[in-house]
């Protein structure tokens, strides 16, 4: 089984906000696959469903951020889970609005979400899909803009974000990390070298 968790803060004024990616991509994953993440456990919301003949269990941690971990080792302990049946969809500001980035393992890069579930899990070697939200502008504290909204012209390509996102997660588990990987990190890779030559011309 895996366990796939989209990272978030819970209540109706975070919702749309740049820090609730990983719930918005983890709804798409949901809609498509017509799983309710209704359940209330382990300090989160669960939907339990099957994804392409894959047993799953989407979780939305409901400690606020950078207490995901509290939930998640809950969640991993109670269905002893190994950290490579655990994927996690989270924020990037390294990363233009719209790209996605699948990594294996890896550092929290800052991210208090990612450092909370280190943390907990013991261990930095589990898989994620990063959604990128852009570099926060100058001036602006980083809480106030990862607490903020898109603007109209960002908001399409999120929407396409999360498609992506949910298709990556899917990828992840059917064909594997590494052909994930290929096919959505060289998308990326490919259209931002496209972007670049256009500038140029």
């Amino acid at each position: 089984m895996y366990i796939i968790a989209g990272l978030g803060n819970p209540g109706k004024q975070y919702e749309g906000s740049r820090h609730n990616v990983g719930f918005m991509t983890l709804d798409a994953l949901a809609d498509r696959y017509h799983i309710e993440i209704k359940e209330k456990a382990h300090k989160a919301l669960i939907g339990k469903g099957i994804i392409e003949g894959q047993k799953v269990l989407l979780v939305k941690p409901q400690t606020f951020m950078n207490l995901s971990g509290e939930s998640i080792r809950s969640v991993m302990d109670y269905y002893k889970a190994e950290p490579e049946e655990f994927i996690v969809i989270y924020d990037d500001i390294s990363l233009e609005p719209g790209n996605i980035r699948i990594r294996k393992k890896g550092s929290a890069g800052g991210h208090n979400g990612i450092k909370n579930i280190i943390a907990h899990l013991g261990t930095q070697e589990f898989p994620r899909i990063r959604i990128g939200v852009g570099a926060k502008p100058e001036r602006m504290d980083l809480a106030d803009y990862v607490l903020g909204h898109f603007s109209k012209g960002e908001n399409e390509q999120m929407e396409t974000a999360f498609q992506d996102g949910a298709s990556a997660a899917v990828s992840m588990m059917t064909e594997g990390i590494d052909a994930a990987m290929n096919h959505f990190n060289g998308a990326a890779r490919k259209a931002k070298k496209e972007e670049a030559e256009q500038k140029e011309a």
